[in-house]
C-alpha cells in the first residue's frame, strides 16, 4: 500500500543540498522521477508510481539544454517552479523525506558544455534522432548524470517518450547501471490528447488539430487488428495525418526494443507486438504520441 505523506519535500538547488536530504538511505528504496518541469497529471501519475515503489521519492526539475538543438525552444520551454512544487505537494504525492531536485546548469555542468557525453548509438540516430541531432545524446548524458548524483534503486519514466525510454534501457544495460527503469503509460486528456508541456503552446484550433495523432495511432492499431501487414499500418497512420493537414515528420513502425523497423505480412508478425510512433507539427509546435500495435 502506498503510504501518504505529509508536509513538505526537501528542496535541493546545490549538490551539497542534495547530499545533505539524501544523507540517510532509505530502508524502502528510492525512486526517481526525472523532468523539465511544467508538469502535469502526466508527470504526477509517474510521481504516484514511484510513490508505490520507493520510501524515498525524488523528482527533478531540469531543462536540460544538452537535449535542444540550435532552433529549438529552449529559451521559450514553460518554467514555472513554484507551480510545480504546489502540484507535487500531497499526501499520495511528494512529503515530509522527499526531494525536488531543482538545480541550474552550472550546476549540473559545473565545468560548463561537458567534453565526454554519453552516445545513445544506432537509436540515437532515427527518427527523433534523425530529427533532432544529438537530443538523444543529450538526454542520455543528463540522465546518467542525475543517476549517479541521486543513486536510485527505481527510476520512472512516461511511455510518451518511448524512443527516450528505449535509450535509457539501453544505456542502463550496456553500462552495467544499478537502477531498474519502469515505463508508466500515457496519460491522455478524455479526448485522446496525449499530456505534454507543450500543448501549452497550442491554440484551441490547433488543439483540435492535435487530435489526429491519437486517431492515427487508433486507424493503426485497428489495421494490425484486421491482420493487415507492416506498411498497411504505416499508411493507416499516414492517411488520418495526412487528412488533418498537420506537418507529418514520421510515422515508424518499430521494435520496441531496438528501435529497428518492423516489416512482413500478417503472418510473419503473428503474436508480435510493435510500437507505433508518431511525430507532426501542429501550427508550430512539435508533437509526438506512440502506441502498441499487435497481431493476433
Amino acid at each position: 500500500m502506498t503510504q501518504a505523506r505529509t508536509g513538505a519535500p526537501a528542496l535541493a538547488r546545490t549538490r551539497p543540498e542534495l547530499a545533505d536530504a539524501l544523507a540517510a538511505r532509505p530502508a524502502g528504496g528510492r525512486a526517481v522521477v526525472m523532468t523539465m518541469g511544467a508538469l502535469h497529471a502526466g508527470h504526477l501519475s509517474l510521481v504516484r508510481e514511484a510513490r508505490a515503489r520507493g520510501e524515498q521519492v525524488v523528482v527533478t526539475i531540469f531543462v536540460n539544454p544538452l537535449q535542444f538543438g540550435p532552433a529549438e525552444d529552449l529559451d521559450r520551454y514553460p518554467r514555472d517552479l513554484d507551480g510545480d512544487l504546489a502540484l507535487l505537494t500531497g499526501p499520495d504525492l511528494l512529503g515530509e523525506g522527499d526531494v525536488v531536485l531543482a538545480p541550474t546548469p552550472d550546476v549540473v555542468y559545473p565545468d560548463g558544455d561537458p567534453g565526454v557525453r554519453v552516445s545513445a548509438g544506432p537509436v540515437g540516430t532515427v527518427y527523433e534522432g534523425a530529427t533532432r541531432p544529438g537530443h538523444l545524446d543529450g538526454v542520455l548524458t543528463v540522465v546518467l548524470k542525475l543517476m549517479h548524483l541521486v543513486a536510485p534503486d527505481v527510476a520512472l519514466f512516461g511511455r510518451k517518450d518511448v524512443q527516450q525510454l528505449a535509450a535509457v534501457r539501453r544505456m542502463v544495460r550496456d553500462l552495467d547501471v544499478p537502477v531498474e527503469v519502469v515505463g508508466v503509460p500515457t496519460v491522455r486528456d478524455a479526448d485522446g490528447l496525449a499530456l505534454s508541456s507543450r500543448n501549452a503552446y497550442l491554440s484551441a484550433a490547433e488543439r483540435e488539430q492535435a487530435l489526429a495523432l491519437s486517431r492515427a495511432l487508433a486507424a493503426g492499431r485497428a489495421a494490425a487488428g484486421a491482420g493487415h501487414d507492416a506498411d498497411a499500418v504505416r499508411a493507416a497512420a499516414r492517411d488520418v495525418l495526412d487528412g488533418a493537414a498537420v506537418g507529418t515528420d514520421y510515422v515508424a513502425l518499430v521494435d520496441p526494443v531496438t528501435f529497428e523497423d518492423v516489416a512482413g505480412d500478417a503472418g510473419a508478425l503473428s503474436g508480435r507486438t510493435a510500437v507505433l510512433a508518431l511525430a507532426a507539427t501542429v501550427g508550430a509546435t512539435r508533437l509526438i504520441d506512440n502506441s502498441d500495435v499487435r497481431w493476433a
